[in-house]
């Protein structure tokens, strides 16, 4: 295939359609990036500190300042609300539906933007933290669902994977906009940086107002017809294409073959291979939260500022630029490589450089390790864009059946979150010097890399290789595969059309015994055919 990704022969019409609705929707990525980066910088703004101060004087520059404890409180609230959010995405998204789901979602956003930016005190920004987050967090389990569903199989991790991408734009753009205000000595130095917001919301609602639902939902909710036409718009192909019909047929069979061995309760999906996903899923989101990369985006211009690095901004502007630009390999190698491959080199990568950061910076004079930690914070950053950032969402975006789908990824991004509010309220304590307080400073870096050592392993274990799979392939991928490190030379061969009917006068059943009787009532049929 060379350096570039090609569609493959057997691809039936155009994957174009599908490939630019799935590059928009990931746009909702930068509104999750820029609120989580515009707080880092709010936070060390001068103007900002003493206008939120409740009277506490920070001694290292002798001016007013909020406390530790109301820093956790603010940056953490947003991911309370998040979790809260991610949540309550599955029934909303199962109601209205992946497109009218983000257009409420962003409705829900801009309410938290509206408090934040008339906020001169901590309360009505605390709430406006949480609504903020609570819009984000419906968001961030909708978008990659929307994605899913929609994507050709052999571009599906590289679209869902721009999800992250977005992210990092927006982490980016927050970082650019917090450098040019800093210095403000107004409102201004932290309302223009929160009232962008309403830009990133009102380009996803009108891009949502014209894109088409998914096929899958369509086919859950039995309107057939209009699943017919939204595949057909995505394909760019005649409603009465045979691909469309095939492709259609095969995931209305899997829907019905998944309904007849049980329902999609939440008691339900806690139980059996359903289960099992739903396991995985919230671990390698907990995991990539783990990493720690988010205590460099929601703290790291105050932990370099107290590091003795000069220029703090300006090195959250440049880790902000190197996030960026390796998520794109990781895009590639995602579709080159495989899930696997890629999340096993970037623990590797990830848990030997905050090993090197915590070590230098403990056992080094302050200047020399003050470089070795820009350095390799800035290696550690590659090592996550190009692996966890990305493959975290494409991996629980495809585990999951589709009568479960929106609630288990709801469940998983909700787990992203518990952990990302865990290291926000955490983290302030943990680190900084002062009464009651960890005083950890570099030294919390063996915590981070403790984890991606933990992550590594855990991916040899249980992430199972769904490269080139569709949806409803990954579902005979788990029935079949007893581990996930035999997965990569896995060839699927059920058609779920021909099993579907055997499963339904069964009430469910093993699918390697489905198969088999299919096959053998194939071969049933051709012989009475022949000797007709």
């Amino acid at each position: 295939m060379g350096f570039m990704l090609r569609k493959p022969d057997d691809a039936a019409g155009s994957s174009a359609p599908a490939i630019m609705i799935g590059l928009f929707v990931a746009f909702g990525g930068v509104l999750y990036g820029y609120d989580t980066g515009t707080i880092s910088g709010i936070l060390a703004m001068k103007y900002w500190r003493r206008t939120f101060s409740t009277g506490y004087v920070n001694p290292s520059d002798h001016i007013l300042d909020v406390t530790s404890s109301q820093s956790s409180m603010i940056v953490s609230l947003l991911s309370a609300g998040t979790f809260f959010g991610a949540l309550t995405a599955a029934p909303v998204a199962d109601y209205f539906g992946r497109r009218i789901a983000m257009i409420l979602d962003c409705f829900v956003f801009c309410f938290g933007v509206i408090l934040q930016t008339a906020a001169t005190a901590i309360p009505l920004f605390v709430a406006g933290r949480f609504f903020a987050g609570f819009g984000v967090g419906l968001l961030s389990a909708t978008i990659p669902l929307y994605q899913s569903e929609t994507a050709p199989k052999w571009i599906r991790g590289t679209i869902v994977g721009t999800y992250q991408l977005a992210i990092t734009i927006g982490l980016l753009l927050a970082a650019i906009v917090n450098n040019s205000t800093k210095d403000r000595d107004d409102t201004g130095s932290y309302r223009i940086p929160v009232a962008v917001q309403f830009a990133w919301a009102i380009i996803l609602v009108v891009g949502m107002i014209i894109l088409p639902e998914t096929p899958r939902f369509l086919i859950k909710q039995d309107k057939h017809e209009a699943a017919t036409k939204a595949l057909a718009r995505l394909r760019r192909l005649d409603i009465n294409d045979p691909s469309i019909v095939e492709e259609l047929s095969e995931i209305q069979a899997n829907h019905e073959y998944e309904l007849s061995v049980g329902n999609a309760s939440y008691l339900e999906i806690l139980r059996g291979s359903i289960g099992r996903r739903l396991a995985t899923g919230c671990a390698v989101q907990a995991l990539q939260q783990l990493a720690g990369v988010n205590f460099i985006f929601y703290y790291g211009t105050t932990f370099f500022q107290d590091s003795g690095i000069n220029n703090s901004f300006v090195i959250t502007l440049i880790t902000n630029i190197v996030n960026v630009v390796s998520t794109f390999p990781g895009l590639w190698m995602v579709e080159k490589w495989g899930r696997r491959p890629l999340l096993l080199f970037g623990a590797a990568g990830m848990c030997v450089c905050q090993f090197i950061v915590a070590i230098v910076g403990t056992a080094v004079d302050s200047e020399v390790s003050n470089k070795v930690l820009i350095a390799f914070v800035c290696v550690y950053i590659f090592f996550f864009a190009s692996s966890w950032g990305p493959v975290a969402w494409v991996v629980t975006g495809e585990l999951f059946p589709l009568k479960a789908r929106a609630k288990c990824l709801s469940i998983t991004t909700a787990a992203n979150w518990l952990l990302n509010w865990a290291i926000a309220y955490a983290t302030p304590y943990m680190v900084d010097s002062g009464p009651g307080n960890a005083n950890l400073q570099s030294k919390v870096f063996f915590i981070w890399g403790g984890f991606c050592l933990i992550a590594g392993i855990f991916v040899y274990t249980c992430i199972y290789e769904t490269k080139g799979l569709s949806l409803e392939q990954v579902d005979e991928l788990y029935a079949k595969v007893p581990v996930a490190w035999q997965s990569k030379g896995f060839v699927p061969s059920v058609h779920y059309t021909d099993v579907r009917d055997i499963a339904a006068g069964r009430k469910g059943g093993n699918l390697e015994e489905l198969e088999a009787d299919a096959q053998a009532k194939q071969v049933l049929e051709h012989v009475e055919k022949s000797q007709a």
